[in-house]
């Protein structure tokens, strides 16, 4: 079976090399073609906007595998994400593929407990509301008997080279620089960070999954929950360097947002981190595997990818 992966950032990267190293056909699918495509892996260009683009890209696919990404920006969220939804899932009903989606927590909106996959859709906040829409279109796919799809959903990413991660880019990547991480909300609650091949082994687990595991959510497995300042002790130790944070009051979030859409957009958000957040996976556990990246190893790793000798 040649399986597409839409958009080939860290989700799409770690996912393709897992699939190659175990034989299966792999064509990536994004606008510009990645300046280091693995040698196996076939490349398609495709505008997930454009609906024959995206028909091009999932041809003679037997399952798609999305980890597409759009600019942190609801404006363009409110637009892009419902219609790049309805061009893979059309595609995919025209060849009869799977569709597998890397997705978020967003649709859960603010909770205080830990998230479950059974919680009702959130209409709060413009990205929640987004994310609510496009879980609703492909749950409808599914019920219709059009697609069979399924969502991974993963908290907070970390990991090798994880761009506009907390914990790896402002975090880890920042100490190895001589710098303080960066931290735009408080790092003394617990929060659940999944790491990113993590992500990837339970994509390709629902790939591999019978039919009964499709038309529904799944929760990616995360180490134990720690808090941020937890995690960033760690890794400073294991670098030798002095554990120092840079933390931005709420109040700054604010006045820096006037001026950085990307910081702006953090605002809505904060219901991730005024309280603990924590991802309850008990439901993928049971049924596939429980065994999540410790956050020594996955510390050890990402460490290691911003060394200069790894380059």
């Amino acid at each position: 079976m040649r399986v597409a992966i839409m958009g080939y950032g860290a989700v799409g990267r770690e996912t393709a090399n897992l699939l190659l190293a175990r034989g299966d056909r792999v064509r990536l699918a994004q606008r510009k073609r990645p300046a280091a495509l693995p040698e196996a892996a076939e490349f398609v260009a495709a505008d997930v906007l454009d609906a024959d683009s995206v028909r091009r890209a999932c041809a003679g696919c037997g399952a798609v595998i999305c980890c597409i990404g759009f600019p942190y920006d609801s404006r363009i969220w409110e637009k892009a994400w419902p219609a790049a939804m309805d061009n893979m899932l059309a595609a995919c009903a025209g060849e009869r593929a799977r569709f597998i989606f890397a997705d978020n927590l967003y649709m859960y909106g603010p909770q205080d407990r830990p998230l479950t996959e059974d919680m009702p859709l959130t209409d709060h906040g413009r990205k929640l509301k987004v994310r609510a829409g496009i879980t609703r279109a492909w749950q409808r796919a599914h019920a219709e008997g059009r697609v069979e799809a399924v969502a991974v959903r993963a908290s907070d990413f970390y990991g090798p080279d994880v761009e506009n991660s907390v914990l790896s880019s402002f975090g880890v990547k920042r100490l190895m620089q001589g710098k303080a991480a960066l931290i735009p909300y408080s790092p003394d609650r617990p929060h659940d960070y999944a790491y990113v091949p993590d992500v990837a082994r339970a994509l390709i687990t629902l790939l591999d999954a019978p039919a009964d595991a499709y038309g529904q959510a799944w929760h990616v497995p995360n180490a134990p929950a720690g808090t941020l300042r937890s995690h960033i002790v760690k890794a400073a130790g294991m670098i030798g360097v002095a554990p120092r944070l840079t933390v931005l009051p709420r109040a700054m979030l604010h006045v820096i947002g006037l001026f950085d859409r990307q910081v702006y957009e953090l605002i809505e958000m904060g219901f991730q981190t005024d309280r603990p957040y924590i991802v309850d996976a008990s439901k993928f556990s049971r049924r596939f595997w429980a065994d999540a990246t410790s956050f020594e190893d996955g510390l050890k790793a990402t460490i290691a990818s911003y060394a200069p000798q790894s380059r």
